[in-house]
């Protein structure tokens, strides 16, 4: 069984992974990067629609060209690079992590100092929604028919329901019309669209797709290929509503009912999964309750725009390198705390001797404002800011700069705002 050692071992090669492995390198570790596909990019290498980069780079650009970006910087650092190389498991060793890898060379072992999971996410499933009836051809994830149609060049149907209205539903009920399909409607559970305010004026308005909310589907029909759907409305529970029921012609279901962050590594080392973010707590530099291993992008939490996925990725990769190099002081921590209807607050912890500016990153649990949000330590005050409005489609990105030491938990509340509170900072 062949033998690797290396500083940093980065797994998964998306976007997240990529700015680790750069970082990394550049921080000056020796690094590997693992990737399971034949080719670097993640779900870049099929997102041929245009958005990308306007945070990082102040230019849209596709999937392809956001990934290239990154892409020629590995062809010259010099990182070891090994793809269709799926790590099967990790374990902790007294010098750091021993991975477990099944590539072209059959099994080997890579041992790290430290590791970074840039796994990304996964898509929930028909049977995860409790959708009834058989398994026809017909019904596939919102991913799986971005597949078919940007880098196969099939059409998965020519009368296609979406169920959800998360981003990439909503890219794909445009992409699957620009290719000649009609999109019946999109179907959100929810009382309110789930995708970011510009996809739903892009895709679905410039379109005329209608988009039907508070309504689900409940079951297929047909048993070789998709014949038909039964469609819902719901209830504030999001269940469905007895007598209801209507039944829609169709040959596609695409859903687009959520992401699931992949942490099966990070369980199979034994920690926990924030139950909000469905991803391991972590700290400022992106390190989970072990030391050396690092989480980032959307293994962390499931995040709207790449740029802040590379931002991540970036400073896993520096936290990495440091503790590979044994700059990173193992320091005890205080938690975050987040109040109010905000969904969660990242990082969930900070070390205590916070010596720079730190990045947040947070989403309101429900539609809100205008409304304020307060952050202390303790008796004082760190920062006073004022939201128009706030969605939980749409993620939030604060700076701060802490205090050197902090001697309590740091506590996130969102409230409403009161008559005056204009123009407060």
């Amino acid at each position: 069984m062949k033998q690797y050692y290396t500083d940093v071992a980065v797994v998964g090669g998306g976007p997240a992974g990529l700015a680790a492995a750069l970082t990394a390198n550049r921080e000056g570790a020796q690094v590997m990067l693992l990737e399971r596909e034949g080719r670097l990019g993640g779900i870049l290498k099929q997102c041929i629609h245009d958005g990308f980069g306007l945070v990082r780079f102040g230019e849209k650009l596709t999937g392809p060209e956001y990934a290239g970006r990154f892409l020629d910087q590995i062809a010259e650092s010099g990182i070891e690079v090994m793809t269709l190389a799926f790590v099967s498991g990790i374990d902790r060793t007294g010098s750091g992590y021993q991975l477990r890898v099944i590539c072209r060379e059959g099994l080997c072992v890579i041992h790290a100092r430290a590791v970074v999971l840039s796994t990304g996410c996964r898509e929930r499933t028909a049977k995860q929604v409790s959708i009834h009836g058989d398994r026809p051809s017909g019904v596939l994830t919102a991913g799986a028919a971005q597949h078919y149609v940007n880098l196969l060049g099939q059409l998965p149907g020519r009368r296609c329901v979406i169920l959800g209205s998360g981003d990439i539903g909503l890219i794909m009920a445009r992409r699957l019309t620009l290719e000649g399909a009609e999109v019946l409607g999109v179907y959100e559970a929810k009382p309110e669209p789930s995708g970011l305010a510009r996809n739903i004026a892009q895709c679905l308005t410039d379109f005329d797709i209608p988009l039907y909310t508070s309504r689900t589907v409940t079951r297929v029909f047909g048993s070789e290929r998709l014949e038909a759907v039964e469609v819902c409305e719901t209830d504030s529970q999001m269940r469905p509503v007895p007598g209801t029921a209507q039944r829609i012609p169709c040959d596609a279901l695409i859903l687009s009912v959520g992401l699931i962050p992949e942490n099966e590594l990070a369980l199979g080392l034994g920690l926990s999964l924030d139950p909000r973010t469905k991803g391991p707590q972590c700290d400022q530099r992106m390190q989970t309750e072990l030391p050396g291993l690092f989480c980032c992008g959307n293994a962390l939490h499931v995040s709207d725009l790449v740029d802040y996925v590379s931002e991540s990725g970036e400073t896993a990769g520096r936290g990495a390198a440091d503790f590979a190099r044994g700059r990173l002081p193992q320091a005890k921590t205080v938690p975050v705390q987040a109040e109010g209807p905000l969904a969660y607050v990242l990082p969930q912890r900070l070390s205590a001797d916070n010596q720079e500016k730190t990045v947040f990153y947070f989403r309101a649990g429900k539609s809100c404002g205008p409304a304020v949000l307060r952050v202390r330590c303790g008796e004082t005050e760190l920062l006073r800011r004022r939201y128009r409005a706030l969605r939980p489609p749409e993620m939030e990105r604060l700076v701060l700069e802490l205090p050197a030491e902090l001697p309590a938990a740091l506590q996130f509340s969102l409230e409403p705002e009161e008559p005056g509170e204009e123009g407060k900072q």
